[in-house]
């Protein structure tokens, strides 16, 4: 059975005929999404920003932090860079990113809250004790305070902030908390946080051992669903206008309805489910 990840099983989820496309037939594309590329260089700045942190023990200025960001932007901008939402301009979504920066700049300075043990690090889990039922993803931050207490943090540059309700359902950091107890042999107590950059918020949720064996069961469950799956029917909607695929698609059409929180939900990779593409944490 390959091993999954959080990514894989959204695809899924949102429309098993780009499931097909992306890791049944691996047909490649070469656009990216503009709200993902926001997320890419704003992931790779806080990702610097921290190793800078534990490496003079000091963080960099904020003037520095934004001028490494437009000069991201600038070299790793290219032509292949996807814009549906056509009233929104490449500059303004570039500030977008900009604006996402200094609003957790301005929150966390001198950040200096418990030690980064892990920053982009990548966690592999079992769901079962053979090891048949296999995930990998990758958390933006891990932290430690004392003995045995992690907080998993994750990032998010969309315009959709989610419910409280929503974020205690989540399933990726749930999965990330089981891979981290697998990992760390000292873990007794753990946080699942999300910096919701743009609206310059922070979510926090806890899962009870019961949680956790559920996400096993449910997850599991719907490995069997895929592996057994012999046809991928498309799942048409709004999100279609999204999704790399659209061209290959027979079943896509225009919905001038689509809005732009539904593109983030749509275009899944490497980003984020629900919230928005504009993610590092996941795995193809």
């Amino acid at each position: 059975m390959p091993e999954y990840s959080h990514s894989r099983l959204s695809t899924y989820e949102d429309c098993p005929r780009k499931f097909a496309f992306r890791y049944v037939e691996k047909v490649e594309t070469d656009s990216e999404g503009i709200e993902a590329f926001v997320g890419k260089r704003v992931h790779e700045i806080l990702e610097r920003l921290y190793h800078h942190v534990g490496r003079f023990g000091r963080p960099p200025s904020l003037r520095q932090v934004l001028e490494r960001y437009a000069k991201a932007w600038e070299g790793e901008w290219h032509d292949r860079v996807t814009i549906v939402r056509q009233e929104i301009s490449p500059e303004d979504y570039r500030q977008r990113g900009a604006d996402c920066l200094e609003n957790y700049y301005r929150a966390h300075y001198p950040f200096s809250e418990g030690e980064s043990v892990g920053i982009e690090e990548r966690l592999r889990l079992s769901l079962d004790p053979e090891g048949r039922y296999r995930m990998v993803g990758i958390a933006d931050r891990i932290v430690r305070f004392g003995e045995g207490r992690y907080e998993i943090h994750d990032y998010k540059t969309g315009s959709r902030l989610p419910s409280q309700r929503q974020i205690d359902r989540e399933r990726q950091l749930a999965l990330y908390q089981i891979g981290l107890e697998q990992s760390y042999g000292d873990v007794a107590e753990v946080e699942l946080v999300w910096h919701y950059l743009a609206q310059n918020r922070t979510l926090r949720s806890r899962r009870s051992s019961e949680q956790l064996e559920q996400l096993r069961r449910d997850t599991m469950e719907l490995i069997d669903t895929i592996e057994a799956a012999s046809e991928y029917p498309a799942r048409t909607g709004p999100l279609c206008r999204w999704c790399d695929y659209r061209e290959l698609c027979p079943a896509f059409r225009e919905e001038p309805t689509a809005t732009e929180g539904d593109g983030e939900a749509a275009s899944r990779s490497p980003g984020d489910p629900l919230e928005e593409p504009a993610q590092l944490s996941l795995i193809e």
